[in-house]
């Protein structure tokens, strides 16, 4: 870190000086983000302990997305904590990285270029996009060529990225960028996950998966959605040899073909006679148990349900703890089987919905059901809430894939109690957050599915060895050795094989998965500090101090994080997690595109300026919601060219004056007060709650400029020589060196600017204000009495509707003993910015300070 200049003297140099004549906010963000680069300022240097450092596990944005007014709130949030910290001496180290593989990025990349991946294809290397694009007729290609185009638009985005970032003035080391996607990246993901599976803590297992039919990928639990969808309510007689039928309810009768069992719960009293006896499936005529759970609902339709593999969550439940078969009747594709499975009777009924969609199969199961009279009454307009993939709109479906998964918690007590455990062991900004984290692991119904059925992500370093059939071994998996990482399996043979073994019967086939990208991005600790790179990083930067995000993806990103580090460290990560909320609109409803409600950030940054928008940052506290105002950004900007103008005056006619100099009751009751600020602002910091700091800092400042600079205004233009001159401006010159560094992680463009004329180098790199810079011996009660006469000689003189110039014939100031002693003994201030040139009077009473005054003759 360089060195600071001594916060408490200002240049000694009178030419060094350089304060404009009218200084602007207009082009600050270009200006100092060019000259920040240039510098180094923000560049992160190793020292020689851990203690010495303040570490950030910055979140990467996707880079496929949008950004919007939310992110530049919550990114704001962890640059304040960022430059305080470089100021409080640590050695910041803040990298910042794009996630860029997935699936929003392949979506992008096919919508862009008009082109969708077919992997069966030959790779072409004279391969150009079409001219033309066009989303709709869409050009197939080679999975290289598609993850080429994936990596040549990212390259785009990322830079659009990069330009508002800088803009807004996060002060990240920017020669520490990383992306999820890197071979650097790749090869921790990959080294993570042999490892994990190495313990056991990865496995591949055939197992029902929630499956989004649109993306043609599976889904996880912490990227499910619960959304209302439209259906009806479908009464079915299922048929009982020899007793009565049994009347169901279901919203999804397309599945009657993959019916395995009803189920009801153990104590009603209604279905306690058939428990263990069968009952046949209407239409497809296929005999199935009538069984007892406790998880049925009794008071839901008829009370008893049909088990279906798989309608929904709770028939996974069913499946897997009554031991039922597996009867799957929907593909992948979305459509139902077209080969008749072998536990169907009347394979006439499913020759008719055979390879049809799920909405057309369920017409026509509908059709027969009444055909054959089998459907009570007509179905029942109902809204159920459904499972969506959260970037999908149709409902999903739940199918019997082969995955891979890493344990989580979710089927196993002991470490489910442990990630717990870490939750109460972690520091949380603001503190309730950590409830959210216990109930998503508390919540949990299973591992995490960490494969996708995708193309622009990193591969499973794995292959399967092929039978004398041509049948993968999947029991048996190949693995990659650390040192041949970042390895891709789709273009690389398998240990031991050579690429003509590929595909036939005695050699391999690569596992055709990429992993989720959260699997990478839960790894952002290892990627940013050099696990298993770079030993002398690691132990300088891990665990890290901080995990800066959004309360919407503690199950997701911040949980996960803890997972892989838990697994492979056991311990955490970082130390705290301080969390932002949304960004909402003025009705206090989140912002999204769908809703049009969204603001974009270039365009209040380029109408506002980015302090302002800083400011307005800043004012939402950790965890809370915060409604959107645009008014509110002309307050921050109205902030920030104060700073200059203050600033000007402070420095503009003054000479540089010494802080001993400072002698006046006023002066030093100014700084009394501000050193009670400092002290207020630096222990909010401390605990991460920025937005008191800013309140502190901000309440005292107009202060300063409405009453105290007013006050000693012509008090400071006098001689150099003068004491009561020279009072005044060293007490403004260390006030103003202190504010600028106060208000400095909040407003870094215009606090920089005033600092260069003035001081030498960057006041980001300048120590934190103490209080030790401050004088004692004054009392700040004095400003609240200042604060009080002034305003009521301003309001006499508003009252009379002259102007704030206009002289005062007769003062007279009431108010206790106390604040009369103090308010005498700077009389000669009073009288000069009250324009009182007649008498000043001081009458004791126990009431509040007011002031009675006569306007001279020419005033009124």
């Amino acid at each position: 870190m360089t060195s600071a200049p001594d916060p408490t003297l200002p240049a000694t140099n009178t030419t060094g000086w350089q304060v404009p004549g009218s200084p602007v906010l207009e082009g600050l963000e270009a200006k100092w983000s060019r000259l920040w680069q240039q510098q180094g300022t923000y560049a992160f240097t190793r020292p020689q302990a851990r203690e010495q450092v303040f570490s950030i596990d910055t979140p990467p944005p996707t880079v496929s997305g949008s950004l919007h007014v939310g992110h530049v709130f919550s990114y704001t949030h962890t640059d304040l904590v960022a430059r305080y910290q470089r100021m409080r001496g640590k050695h910041v180290f803040y990298p910042l990285g794009w996630d860029d593989n997935g699936l929003p990025t392949e979506r992008r990349v096919q919508n862009h270029y008009g082109v969708r991946c077919e992997p069966s294809l030959p790779y072409d290397p004279d391969f150009t996009p079409p001219a033309k694009p066009d989303p709709k007729r869409q050009q197939p290609i080679s999975r290289r060529n598609f993850v080429e185009l994936c990596h040549e638009l990212t390259g785009v985005d990322e830079q659009v990225f990069e330009d508002l970032w800088r803009q807004v003035g996060l002060s990240v080391d920017w020669d520490l960028l990383y992306t999820t996607i890197s071979p650097e990246a790749q090869s921790v993901a990959q080294r993570a996950f042999l490892r994990n599976f190495a313990r056991r803590e990865a496995y591949l297992a055939q197992a029902p998966t929630m499956w989004d039919v649109t993306y043609q990928t599976a889904v996880a639990q912490a990227e499910l959605e619960a959304r209302e969808y439209p259906g009806f309510y479908h009464a079915i007689n299922f048929h009982r040899p020899g007793g009565e039928d049994v009347l169901i309810e279901t919203t999804r009768p397309e599945l009657l073909a993959a019916c395995c069992a009803l189920v009801a719960h153990p104590d009603d009293e209604r279905y306690q006679p058939l428990f263990g006896s069968t009952v046949t499936t209407p239409v497809f005529e296929v005999e199935i148990p009538v069984l007892a759970h406790p998880d049925a609902e009794p008071d839901k339709g008829s009370g008893i349900a049909m088990c279906c593999t798989f309608g929904d969550l709770t028939d996974v439940t069913w499946w897997r703890e009554l031991n039922l078969p597996t009867r799957t009747i929907i593909g992948r594709d979305g459509r139902v089987l077209r080969e008749v499975p072998d536990w169907i009777v009347n394979t006439e009924a499913f020759d008719r919905i055979a390879g049809k969609t799920t909405f057309s199969a369920r017409e026509g199961t509908v059709e027969m059901l009444r055909e054959r009279g089998e459907l009570v009454g007509e179905p029942k307009p109902t809204t159920r809430m459904t499972n969506f993939y959260e970037r999908g709109d149709k409902p999903l479906e739940i199918v019997s894939t082969r995955q891979w998964y890493i344990t989580n918690g979710g089927r196993d007590p002991e470490l489910r109690a442990a990630l717990l455990a870490r939750g109460e062991e972690l520091r949380w900004t603001p503190e309730h957050m950590r409830h959210r984290y216990a109930n998503w692991v508390s919540g949990l119904n299973g591992d995490w599915l960490i494969s996708r059925q995708r193309f622009f992500g990193v591969p499973f370093p794995v292959w399967y060895r092929l039978d004398a059939d041509g049948e993968p071994d999947y029991d048996h998996p190949i693995t990659a050795d650390e040192a041949s990482l970042p390895v891709d399996p789709a273009s690389q043979p398998a240990p031991g094989f050579d690429e003509s073994q590929r595909g036939v019967p005695g050699g391999f086939i690569g596992d055709p998965d990429v992993m989720d990208t959260w699997a990478t991005s839960s790894l952002t600790p290892q990627i940013v500090c050099g696990w298993q790179r770079d030993d002398q990083l690691w132990n300088l930067t891990f665990p890290m101090d901080l995990a800066p995000q959004a309360h919407d993806i503690i199950r997701t990103w911040l949980f996960s994080r803890v997972v892989r580090s838990h697994l492979e460290e056991g311990r955490l990560p970082w130390r705290r997690a301080a969390i932002s909320g949304f960004v909402v609109d003025p009705d206090r409803k989140k912002m999204s595109k769908s809703k049009g409600n969204v603001v974009v950030p270039t365009e209040i940054l380029d109408r506002f300026g980015a302090d302002a928008v800083r400011w307005r940052a800043a004012m939402a506290r950790p965890g809370t919601d915060s409604p959107f105002d645009e008014s509110q950004m002309k307050v921050g900007r109205r902030l920030a060219m104060k700073i200059l103008n203050a600033s000007k005056f402070v420095l503009d006619k003054h000479a540089p004056a010494r802080p001993e100099a400072i002698s006046e009751p006023d002066d030093l009751a100014m700084l009394a007060a501000l050193r009670a600020v400092v002290a207020r602002a630096t222990s909010a910091f401390d605990e991460f709650q920025y937005t008191d700091a800013l309140e502190a800092a901000e309440k005292f400042f107009w202060t300063f400029c409405d009453d105290y600079l007013e006050l000693v205004k012509e008090r400071s233009y006098g001689p150099d020589d003068d004491r009561g001159a020279a009072s005044a401006k060293a007490a403004l010159q260390l006030a103003l060196g202190v504010q600028l560094r106060l208000f400095a992680p909040f407003m870094p463009f215009v606090t920089e600017e005033v600092w260069s004329w003035w001081q030498p180098g960057s006041v980001h790199r300048t120590a934190w204000p103490t209080v030790d810079e401050l004088p004692t011996g004054g009392d700040a009660a004095l400003l609240d009495d200042i604060a009080a006469v002034l305003m009521a000689i301003r309001g006499a003189k508003s009252r009379a509707q002259v102007k704030m110039r206009s002289e005062v014939d007769r003062a007279v100031v009431m108010g206790p003993q106390e604040s009369l002693d103090r308010l005498q003994a700077i009389s000669t201030d009073l009288r000069a910015v009250g324009r009182i040139t007649g008498e000043l009077e001081f009458v004791p009473n126990s009431e509040q300070i007011s002031v009675d005054v006569t306007l001279a003759a020419s005033g009124s």
